[in-house]
């Protein structure tokens, strides 16, 4: 193989530094992703007409903002269950078996052989875990707010197309989640893991995110804010975004070791139930509707 044939990359894992501190593209990515997921979900609030619910303090009716409190519902539950996520499906003998393994798989450090810790930041999370984290905090969410769950969903669906995107842009920034070897024009050569040229499977996963995000647009602008609340655009977002991540792990390098002896890697072996449920979500338009009204 002629390496010259191939996209060399070896980005700086810094954005940029001040000092001696400094912000990692990865954090940047996820930051840049929850942002957009935000101020787009904010815009489908406002056109949907239920940013603002009336309620009774007292004896008088007051306006309450019931958007705000969902950021932070999901920032910190798909960080969580993203963190969670990863030790639990990817790496269990690490995080499970020993005090110190649990301890690392709730804080961001490392302890070192010879006594003592290292600061790491949180060294893997696993998409599958982060969805699981966000559909939790989204039932809590709408049973504190009394948002309609199905709409809440829905609209969660249309966004999250944006905020995957630049997640899987982050891990090409960090040189993980790599692709098998492979001779195609466009291969990556990942300069900090090996000289092979690789399938870049971030990018095409952030390809594909992004224009699912557009398509869906499409559709949502096509059919109208009344179309939302019947499991419809939730079911889509399952159903294309996890199917085109079970395809995509055939051109991924395995991520830990046990992966080797399955039929099927643990990224498709947690796909496969999100694609269940996405069809089912689809299909069920007008169970869901009847549900999303309670």
């Amino acid at each position: 193989m002629e390496l010259l044939n191939y996209i060399v990359w070896n980005p700086d894992m810094f954005a940029f530094r001040i000092g001696s501190w400094g912000v990692r593209w990865y954090s940047l990515c996820w930051l840049i992703g929850l942002a957009l997921g935000y101020l787009l979900m904010k815009k489908l609030y406002e056109e949907q007409g239920i940013t603002w619910q009336e309620r009774v303090q007292g004896r008088k009716k007051v306006k309450v903002n019931v958007f705000d409190p969902l950021f932070i519902y999901i920032f910190v539950s798909v960080l969580v269950g993203a963190r969670l996520g990863h030790c639990i499906f990817y790496e269990p003998d690490r995080f499970l078996t020993s005090v110190q393994g649990f301890v690392e798989m709730l804080l961001p450090i490392h302890f070192l052989q010879g006594g003592g810790w290292k600061y790491t930041g949180y060294e893997g999370l696993a998409s599958h875990g982060g969805v699981i984290g966000m559909l939790v905090a989204i039932w809590l969410y709408c049973r504190n707010t009394k948002v309609p769950l199905w709409t809440v969903l829905d609209n969660m669906g249309i966004c999250c197309g944006v905020t995957a995107g630049f997640i899987r842009v982050g891990n090409l920034m960090n040189s993980e989640i790599i692709g098998k070897v492979t001779d195609v024009p466009w291969a990556f050569i990942f300069e900090q893991v090996d000289k092979a040229p690789r399938h870049p499977g971030q990018l095409y996963e952030a390809l594909a995110y992004f224009a699912f995000l557009i398509v869906v647009l499409f559709i949502y602008r096509r059919r109208g804010p009344a179309s939302v609340g019947t499991g419809f655009y939730f079911g889509l977002c399952l159903t294309v975004i996890f199917t085109f991540r079970f395809l995509i792990e055939y051109t991924k390098d395995i991520q830990v070791a046990f992966e080797a002896g399955l039929p099927l890697d643990m990224g498709q072996i947690l796909s496969i139930p999100f694609i269940l449920i996405g069809v089912a979500c689809m299909v069920g338009g007008p169970w869901m509707k009847r549900l999303g009204a309670k």
